[in-house]
């Protein structure tokens, strides 16, 4: 598939045969099971600016919050205790978590026999070593958007060099790496989305998180929603499933707060995982990348279960196992 073609496909009004051809690839490729992966989001601090973020550093109308190493381990065990093979770490770029801290985090973590996913932004390779050494099994670094005019308007004192960079040294150190794109960006395009999906096929990313924008009233990109950011971002889904068969996708949160059924017409595109939050809900409603986040006062038993309902409703099933990309 080239540009022109991913252009063509992203620029349909009826998409249905897409995502129909992105379900089939994504049940010969990875059978019909769903991978949940429990959500810790332990610090909203951040040093960055991205235009984007309600966690950007200069919002000061945000409530800041940083959980210590033996409540983010408490909470991955209750993840273990729920059902969960994999637990996300997720958090903003916040240089309390130095390299000793993370390693302390991760060998606790391991105890369990969980799979650990780390997803707090660029650090030096060392540390990646160390994480790596210390049982991080995958690392998310979402490229946003490869348009690098782009990139830097929406990421000041931020190198997309370098982030592209450490997206290169992930995979060197082995790390399944995931990537991805937040779709309906003020000045992106058409061409710039389909450049991104090629830079995940050369990246050979193992997972590719994609979702739309929501504009928050709190940074400089506040505005009105878009209801096309939800079409645009799933058929990105679409096509790169199609284009990368075996990858793990996710069904993004956002995606369902966008549309009620958001994450079960993901699921019906060519996504295979969820993340459902298992933060304790006094600190979720404060990690609020976007306004309006579904689920922010259910508890992790419920948010499971309410989860696990949608998958059965749709002929699928709750994978048992920790959903590698060659699982």
């Amino acid at each position: 598939m080239n540009k022109k073609e991913i252009i063509e496909l992203l620029s349909l009004k009826d998409y249905t045969a897409l995502i129909e051809k992105a379900d089939e690839t994504r049940k010969q490729y990875k059978g019909d099971g769903v991978h949940l992966r429990g959500l810790i989001e332990f610090s909203n601090i951040c040093k960055r600016n991205c235009a984007y973020c309600g966690l950007q550093a200069q919002n000061k109308n945000i409530k800041r919050y940083r959980l210590n190493e033996d409540e983010i381990i408490a909470l991955g065990k209750k993840g273990a205790e729920l059902g969960y093979k994999t637990v996300v770490l997720q958090s903003g770029e916040d240089d309390y978590f130095n390299r000793e801290r993370i390693c302390k985090i991760l060998k606790g973590l391991k105890e369990f026999d969980l799979a650990v996913t780390l997803s707090i932004g660029e650090r030096l390779k060392d540390d990646y070593k160390a994480f790596k050494d210390f049982g991080a099994d995958r690392y998310l670094l979402r490229i946003e958007t490869t348009d690098e005019n782009l990139y830097k308007k929406l990421h000041p004192n931020m190198d997309f060099k370098n982030r592209v960079k450490c997206l290169h040294i992930l995979k060197e150190l082995g790390y399944e790496t995931g990537t991805g794109s937040l779709v309906g960006l003020l000045g992106q395009t058409v061409s710039s989305l389909a450049d991104d999906i090629l830079f995940y096929k050369e990246l050979n990313a193992d997972m590719v998180g994609i979702g739309p924008f929501i504009p928050h009233p709190d940074t400089p990109l506040r505005g009105e929603l878009n209801k096309e950011n939800f079409d645009y971002a799933i058929k990105m889904m679409a096509i790169t499933r199609i284009l990368m068969p075996d990858i793990n996708i996710p069904a993004t949160t956002a995606m369902e707060t966008i549309n009620p059924k958001g994450r079960i017409l993901a699921l019906q595109s060519g996504a295979n995982v969820v993340m459902p939050n298992i933060t304790t809900t006094e600190y979720r409603k404060h990690y609020e990348i976007y306004p309006n986040k579904i689920c922010l006062n259910d508890s992790s038993d419920k948010c499971r279960n309410c989860i696990e309902g949608k998958i059965k409703s749709i002929g699928r099933y709750v994978s048992q196992n920790k959903g590698f990309r060659n699982d």
